[in-house]
């Protein structure tokens, strides 16, 4: 009998806590919509980087420092981001960040060098870096905890849909425009959508903490802290890193035509969206740490490949890669809720992400362009592939906080 009462209690908690996420749907899609436009403009620059590398006359290095200068703004923001949420709350951050993100793309739609077009990707990556912390402090607070995988793989449809819309959006421009044009339509599209999600959107409505000495300390003094930054890095340099120098290393290695090219990329997303919800699905069955484990070692297996296969099965590889390497997201942001205190949840977003970005997604492609500027971009996507190989082995190593 008391076995048949604990097993009936046991399910009408589940139902409760499935009840509990299920409202909780409509408000997370809002804070996603959100996401989509500011991922999709850190992105866009690289499926324009063949025009833009042609029309600057860059080389692939100077191209690659573009993505730096992206993820240096983004990591300067994104550091501070605690004092702005913890003088304004999570939703007004969310909206002060995209409405500056739509002013920041239309004024690098007018860049006509190098230097200025740095200047102006700086400024996106600034107006972009408020946003995270907010938004992933807004998210654990509307969800109960034995649904974070799912919520953040809901999240984590924003990234995974911008991988497959910023070729499209650029393609479908360039055919009548040039590439400023698709920094003047981002840029729009976010102002556009700030009044929106001010007045549909729900959750936020509190304050974050702004980074002091005992909160950094608290962190710092935390192996598992560091050993997020490091996955972090390889999980951005899996995605992000090697998605912003594929368009190149197609076109100038594979000789793909770049409309080919892009397409192609944006067609391997679209199977990616539904390993997202796998991914937070094995996150809540098995946990995080074990799902890291896996994700590196066949993502690193994956990446190792796309810079090995001849010119007749690149295009397999393609979309095989990105297939798992999107699985980080849902246990690695899930990993990271479960490292610190709730109270120092935000402010380990805002340190262990820029930094991240600032590997993965500015240095890891300096390091592509350069090593295909001496040797070749299949070169430097195969360390890349060997070092996210290793990640597996870190993984094991985290240990999380008692919630």
């Amino acid at each position: 009998m008391r076995k048949h009462i604990e097993a009936s209690e046991k399910g009408q908690t589940e139902y409760k806590l499935t009840d509990a996420f299920l409202k909780t749907i409509g408000p997370i899609l809002v804070i996603t919509s959100i996401f989509f436009l500011n991922f999709t403009s850190r992105i866009t620059p690289a499926p324009l980087a063949p025009r833009i590398e042609t029309d600057l006359q860059l080389s692939h290095a100077d191209t690659g420092t573009l993505f730096l200068f992206i993820s240096i703004g983004y990591f300067v923001t994104l550091i501070g981001s605690g004092f702005v949420s913890s003088r304004l709350n999570h939703k007004r951050t969310i909206a002060v960040s995209n409405t500056a993100l739509g002013f920041a793309l239309i004024v690098t739609a007018f860049c006509s060098g190098l230097w200025t077009m740095r200047l102006g990707l700086f400024m996106v990556g600034m107006a972009a870096g408020l946003y995270l912390p907010s938004a992933i402090a807004t998210l654990t607070s509307l969800v109960p905890s034995q649904h974070w995988g799912k919520a953040i793989a809901i999240h984590e449809l924003a990234p995974n849909l911008s991988f497959i819309a910023a070729p499209l959006i650029s393609e479908g421009v360039l055919v009548w425009f040039s590439w400023r044009e698709v920094f003047l339509l981002m840029g729009t599209m976010a102002l556009i959508m700030s009044p929106i999600f001010m007045r549909y959107s729900r959750g936020g409505d509190f304050k974050g903490e702004a980074p002091g000495f005992g909160a950094l300390g608290q962190l710092s003094g935390n192996l598992s802290f560091w050993l997020m930054v490091l996955l972090f890095s390889l999980g951005v340099i899996s995605t992000l890193g090697i998605y912003t120098m594929l368009p190149l290393y197609l076109v100038s290695e594979h000789g793909i035509d770049r409309n080919l090219a892009n397409t192609l990329i944006a067609l391997s997303r679209v199977p990616a969206v539904l390993m997202a919800f796998a991914a937070g699905w094995a996150t809540d069955r098995i946990g995080p740490r074990r799902t890291l484990i896996f994700v590196f070692i066949i993502t690193g297996i994956m990446t190792f490949l796309l810079g090995m296969a001849p010119s007749s099965v690149i295009r397999y590889i393609v979309f095989l890669q990105p297939l798992i390497a999107v699985c980080f997201f849902p246990a690695g942001f899930a990993a990271m809720s479960l490292i610190a205190a709730p109270r120092l949840r935000n402010i380990a977003v805002s340190l262990i992400v820029p930094l991240a970005f600032v590997v993965g997604g500015g240095l890891a492609p300096i390091f592509i362009g350069y090593i295909g500027d001496r040797h070749s971009f299949a070169m430097g996507i195969m360390i890349c592939g060997g070092l996210i190989a290793m990640g597996s082995f870190y993984a094991g190593l985290l240990k999380f906080h008692k919630q």
